[in-house]
């Protein structure tokens, strides 16, 4: 059959810009991944991007999912130099309608068509028409949930990884003591996400009096690593505890009854360590609401390409909307 629409997607951080076109069910026609240094302005980007489509139609609507805050037409990334006008780039691009939305609002929108693009990691069976959570560790670390409104899932857009982390131990205590005399405030972001666990290594490393080694977030979480550095096992697995508080905080705050899922770049890597990691006993462990939270499903997001999904549901959203 003739493709005789199709919509553009993105998903653009501080590194790579992946772009695809998608037909209106959703399927994934052609994509690719650029290197954000390659392009001086985001319109070239995509320019170079649409170059390669082949025979696939020319799209004329379109959603790319930033890692920025979107407040206006204005839109300046907080991780790379490139800073756009909306209006000015779908016209550039020749689109009719272009949309520029948060990472996370479309990692949130992207969860009810995943399929089977998730994992299991405990929990009982989701409830209907309850509120979801998605939070993701990655270069930061991303908060987000979905709301339910009749038949339409309503995004949340916020700035959650910023909340201050609690410990739930003496050990994770003097962790975030000794990060206190490195920061102004221990954000959640600052423990949970790649530098983060980093931050997490150098401060357990500091508080048993070890050398620190120069390691890299993909090094520390590394099993042949890990197993020469006992430091580097206990690190990750306080990141996932740690997650685990955090997940558990986010169930709470939205009754997120639907399920928690942990979207991002990091846990996906980590496969059956994380799912015999202390993150789902953390996130039951909350007193008096241990029944409440053990009986929420928790999920890993394994689809490669969910921003995806998320920018085509915002798009078939607004035309609905429209």
């Amino acid at each position: 059959m003739a493709i005789s629409e199709t919509w553009l997607v993105g998903d653009i951080g501080g590194t790579n810009a992946r772009f695809g076109l998608m037909s209106p069910q959703r399927e994934l026609l052609h994509s690719s991944v650029l290197a954000d240094s390659d392009y001086p302005e985001i319109g070239d980007a995509i320019e170079a991007y649409l170059a390669m489509r082949g025979e696939v139609p020319q799209p004329r609507v379109g959603a790319i999912a930033l890692a920025s805050p979107i407040t206006g037409d204005r839109v300046r990334m907080t991780n790379h130099s490139w800073s756009f006008s909306i209006e000015e780039l779908r016209k550039r691009i020749g689109l009719d309608r272009l949309l520029v939305i948060n990472d996370f609002t479309a990692q949130a929108l992207a969860l009810p068509h995943l399929g089977d693009g998730k994992r299991k990691i405990g929990g009982g069976a989701p409830v209907e028409g309850r509120p979801l959570g998605v939070l993701g560790p990655g270069t930061g670390l991303g908060v987000s949930g979905l709301i339910p409104d009749g038949s339409r899932w309503l995004p949340l857009t916020g700035e959650g990884g910023h909340a201050t982390m609690a410990p739930a131990t003496a050990r994770e205590s003097a962790v975030l003591d000794h990060m206190r005399r490195q920061f102004d405030h221990v954000s959640a972001e600052r423990c949970i996400s790649g530098p983060g666990l980093v931050n997490l290594y150098n401060a357990l490393a500091a508080i048993d009096g070890v050398k620190a080694a120069q390691y890299t977030a993909a090094q520390i979480t590394d099993p042949d690593v890990a197993a020469a550095d006992p430091l580097c096992r206990e690190a990750t697995e306080m990141f996932c505890a740690m997650l685990g508080t955090a997940a558990a905080n986010l169930a709470l705050t939205l009754g997120a009854q639907g399920g928690v899922y942990i979207a991002g770049g990091i846990v996906p890597r980590l496969g059956e360590r994380f799912a015999a990691s202390p993150f789902r006993r953390r996130f039951e462990a909350m007193g008096r609401f241990r029944d409440y939270l053990a009986a929420i499903p928790t999920w890993v997001v394994t689809h490669r390409l969910a921003a995806f999904l998320g920018c085509a549901a915002a798009i078939a959203d607004d035309a609905g909307r429209g």
